[in-house]
């Protein structure tokens, strides 16, 4: 082969060489560019979810705050500037003691963990301030950050929701006042009706009476005089007949003791609704538990006399009982008044209309706290409901008939405002009774 069958097979290698050098070049370079509009695509990505996520944090209602591990605060969102009225340069870096007095720092470390380990979903009442000193109730939800990063608080301004339930709860206890009004002013007009027949029968009676006394006067004075003539003693027996004095003599003792037992039981009635009615208070005062319990079944007697007999096994030893009365009573008037709707349900579904049931209220102590019973001989409640009943707005019966209120509103007092606890105990066919105990 000659030099230049040498010189060509060589210039071709290199042409094919050079080639595939430009061939993969170029797959490289679409590869490249290809990487490049990826992470283009990507970063605008980001920077959208950025964006989005800024966005969400400054239109957020709820004030959202960063927390180192020590309880200093990283960030804040505009809403935590606007709920507390600090600006975010003056909160970053300061304790969240500086908001919630409660979370004092010597107690963070301890605190932040605890409340991640009991539940990060689960909300927590506190209660916080704003820069003027105003006091104001929150609701917060704690998440920790991942890798040991931090904490991360969402906190609810709940001062409007408080205010909301609180004149809920006014509106449930004045429709429970209003549906017992009828029922009282009954209660009333029954002793008020035979109190005013006995008077009645009393004034014809001393007319009576008055028309014998004149007459015996008039015997009297001619007997003085001696002028005493039979005709005038005539006169005295056709006025004691016509008064027919043993008639009188039996009826009236019997009228007035009736009158004084009807007057006695209005002031019963008014004596047991000026304590049901015991006005509202912030303040926890020392209560005759028992005492309230017979006021609240006296104000409600025309809401079970017609379907069931009270019974009451009130402890004579109870201790006095420190609660907000006002609330306590609303709490018991809407068990008392649920049992009898359980009862009377069961009659119309039994058909046994002229059938009393039972109420049963009992107290005791047990422990460090009073033990409140109330028991009916009602439906019941099925098993799938007992989880919603406490639920507001949950019911069962027809419309008209109740509005959900009355055992929310009786669980939030007992368990809410006192620290109580309000269990259950049922079986369908058989009755319910439901067990408040409030700590001493």
């Amino acid at each position: 082969m000659s030099n230049l069958d040498l010189l060509l097979r060589r210039l071709e290698r290199e042409k094919r060489a050079r080639k595939e050098a430009e061939t993969l070049l170029e797959l490289k370079s679409r590869d490249l560019y290809e990487v490049n509009e990826q992470q283009h695509l990507l970063t605008a990505c980001l920077a959208d979810q950025a964006h989005r996520i800024q966005s969400i944090l400054d239109t957020a209602p709820e004030a959202i705050l960063t927390l180192e591990l020590d309880g200093q605060i990283g960030s804040v969102n505009p809403a935590t500037e606007r709920i507390f009225g600090y600006p975010a340069e003056e909160l970053t870096g300061k304790s969240i003691a500086y908001l919630i007095p409660s979370f004092r720092a010597n107690a963070l470390t301890e605190i932040l963990p605890t409340l991640i380990a009991a539940n990060s979903s689960q909300c927590h009442e506190e209660i916080g301030r704003r820069s003027d000193g105003q006091e104001l109730p929150i609701e917060l939800t704690v998440s920790a950050l991942p890798d040991d990063g931090g904490y991360i608080w969402l906190v609810r301004d709940i001062a409007r929701r408080r205010q909301m339930e609180a004149q809920l709860a006014h509106a449930s206890k004045m429709e429970s006042v209003g549906a017992l009004a009828a029922g009282i002013a009954h209660e009333i007009n029954t002793p008020i009706q035979y109190v005013g027949d006995n008077t009645r029968f009393l004034d014809d009676a001393f007319q009576d009476l008055d028309d014998v006394f004149g007459k015996i006067e008039l015997l009297l004075n001619a007997y003085q005089d001696g002028t005493l003539r039979p005709e005038l003693v005539a006169e005295v027996r056709e006025a004691a007949e016509k008064a027919d004095l043993e008639y009188l003599r039996e009826e009236v003792p019997k009228a007035i003791a009736q009158s004084l037992e009807g007057a006695e039981r209005v002031v019963k009635i008014v004596r047991a609704m000026k304590e049901f009615s015991h006005p509202g208070s912030e303040e926890k005062t020392a209560v005759d538990l028992n005492r309230a319990i017979e006021s609240t079944i006296t104000v409600s007697r025309n809401e079970w006399k017609y379907v069931s007999e009270i019974e009451l096994d009130l402890d004579p030893d109870l201790p006095l009982v420190r609660c907000l009365p006002g609330d306590l009573n609303q709490a018991v008037l809407n068990l008392v008044i649920n049992a009898a709707h359980a009862i009377e349900k069961r009659r119309d579904d039994e058909g046994k209309l002229d059938q009393l049931g039972t109420i049963r209220v009992s107290t005791r102590r047990v422990g460090e706290s009073v033990e409140l019973r109330i028991a009916d001989s009602g439906t019941g409640i099925p098993e799938e409901l007992l989880s919603r009943i406490f639920d507001p707005f949950f019911t069962t019966k027809p419309v008209g008939k109740g509005t959900g209120q009355g055992l929310a509103i009786t669980y939030s007092v007992i368990v809410e405002k006192h620290g109580g606890s309000l269990d259950i105990e049922t079986k369908v066919g058989e009755g319910t009774t439901f067990v408040i105990r409030i700590p001493l």
